[in-house]
Formats: structure tokens, sequence, C-alpha cells
């Protein structure tokens, strides 16, 4: 078996969040659609439901070792060990993500917020912090980075809740939290949520845009103005989403956008970027004109 006969045919295009869009350069495209690939190829090798554990733990495993240089057996991993070395970047991201699909195979239930956190940590920070990294940021953005890319991963998670526990059996909806409402797993093979189970989503909604509330400062942050640019529309997009898992039932309803909703989303997010970029100006002229 190898990490193709597992491959879903998802690509970067199918991603709810934009990956290497046109907004960004050029020559950083490369490296993080190395990064990209290398991600997707663990993901699917994690998350089918056919393959068995020890087949998927042993996939992962050399996909580690062709990141670090001990097997040429994975493709996609060697391509991204190559894209590293071109630009003197650290292999400890991809690590990170590595860590997450392991955890995948091995672990289907999470006992309450800090741990779903502690996952996001190795899930979807590295992400963030990798491209940060291709585009020469400083990590002093990285704690909005942080939030930002918990907060999309748990927005997944959210959308998702119904299909992960049904194919996978997996579930990231924290248990104490299903323990206080009294609710059982069996829940999540409904198809509609109960009210408690609303209810559940709807404080890990609430929650998630407490995330973004952290996350709101990072486009700003950003020296690249077109990866600042992408900043702002993923947070509008996220920011809406969040919005939306308030009101939408995520076992019966789309919570994904529209491509209308996308693209109005991405003026706004435009807008942001925008305004943001004219304050610093603004407030300058308006100091330089007091007496």
């Amino acid at each position: 078996m190898s990490a193709a006969d597992l491959a879903s045919g998802k690509g970067h295009k199918d991603e709810n969040f934009p990956v290497a869009s046109i907004l960004i350069a050029r020559k950083f495209r490369p490296a993080i659609m190395a990064f990209y690939r290398f991600a997707r190829t663990a993901d699917d090798v994690a998350d089918n439901p056919a393959a068995p554990p020890a087949a998927k733990l042993a996939l992962l495993e050399d996909m580690r070792a062709s990141l670090i240089g001990e097997s040429e057996g994975s493709i996609e991993a060697v391509a991204l060990r190559h894209a590293l070395a071109e630009r003197s970047l650290s292999n400890q991201h991809a690590l990170d993500l590595l860590t997450a699909f392991r955890q995948d195979v091995t672990k289907q239930r999470y006992a309450d917020w800090s741990e779903l956190i502690d996952y996001c940590r190795y899930s979807a920070m590295p992400v963030g912090r990798f491209v940060l990294d291709v585009h020469g940021e400083s990590r002093d953005s990285w704690p909005a980075n942080d939030a930002l890319c918990a907060a999309l991963q748990i927005i997944n998670h959210l959308q998702d809740c119904a299909k992960d526990y049904r194919e996978l059996n997996r579930v990231y909806l924290p248990l104490d939290m299903l323990e206080r409402a009294s609710l059982s797993l069996v829940v999540l093979a409904r198809d509609t949520a109960t009210l408690a189970l609303r209810g559940v989503i709807g404080e890990l909604a609430r929650r998630t845009q407490g995330l973004l509330a952290t996350a709101r400062p990072l486009a700003s942050q950003i020296r690249n103005r077109r990866l600042s640019l992408e900043v702002s529309v993923i947070q509008a997009l996220a920011e809406d989403l969040a919005k939306n898992l308030l009101t939408r039932d995520p076992l019966s309803e789309r919570v994904h956008h529209s491509r209308g909703e996308a693209a109005g989303l991405v003026l706004r997010g435009a807008g942001h970027f925008v305004a943001a970029r004219l304050r610093p100006k603004r407030a300058g002229i308006e100091s330089a004109s007091r007496p």
C-alpha cells in the first residue's frame, strides 16, 4: 500500500480557505504548494476510512524519514525537502504536521477545549507559520497567526462534525461540553442536530469568534502586502463562517460559502485591508495638522 492508493483526489482549489492564491507572489508559490501537497498527502493517509491504522502510521513514518533525508520513499516529502533546502527553511513545521496526522490515526476523542487547542498547535498553526517564514515575516506575528489557524481548524471541525463521526468515528467536539449538555455521541449520526447539540456547536463557534478577535491584527502585522491582503480575505471568510455556525445546523444545512457569498466576502476582506493600510497614513496626517 502506498500513499497514492489512499489519495482523496482533493486539491488546493477544493479547500475551504485560499491556498497559494493569485494574491501570493509567484516566487513564493512553489514552496507553499510543496508544503500543501505534503500536507494533503498526509491528511489523505490519516483520514482514509478503509486503511488499517498500522499501515497509515507506516506511511506517515516514511514521509517523516523522506522529509529528513533518511528515505526517498515519499515523493511529496522529498519534494518538500528540496524546496526547504532551496530557501534554507526549517522542516519543523512539516514535522509538527506529521505529529497531528499520527494523532488523527491514534486519537479519536478530545476531552476539553485545551486538548483541542493543543491538537491545533500541531495540525493548523504550523501551516500559517510556514507561510510567514516563506515570506520572511517576523515571528512576532505568530500569536495572531496561531489564533487564526486554530479558528480555521475548529470551523472545519464544526462543519464536518457529523461526517467525521459517521465515516471515521472521530469526534473533535470536546467531550466535557457534550457531557454538560447530557449528550451522547450518537446525536452526531442524526439527520438534524438537537437543540442541545446546537447549543454546544454555538458555544464552540463563540469561542472561535474569540480566537478570530485575537487574530484580527495579523494582516496589519504582515509586511508583505500581497500576503497581508490574503490574510485579510481569509479573516473575513472565517468570521462569516463562525457567525453562520451560530444559526445554521451543520448536520442538515450548508455552512460552506456559495461562490457568490465568497466573492462578497473577498471584497469585504479587501476593504478591511485597504482601510488598515490607510489608517496609519491618516493618523499621521491628522497628527501633523494639529497646532
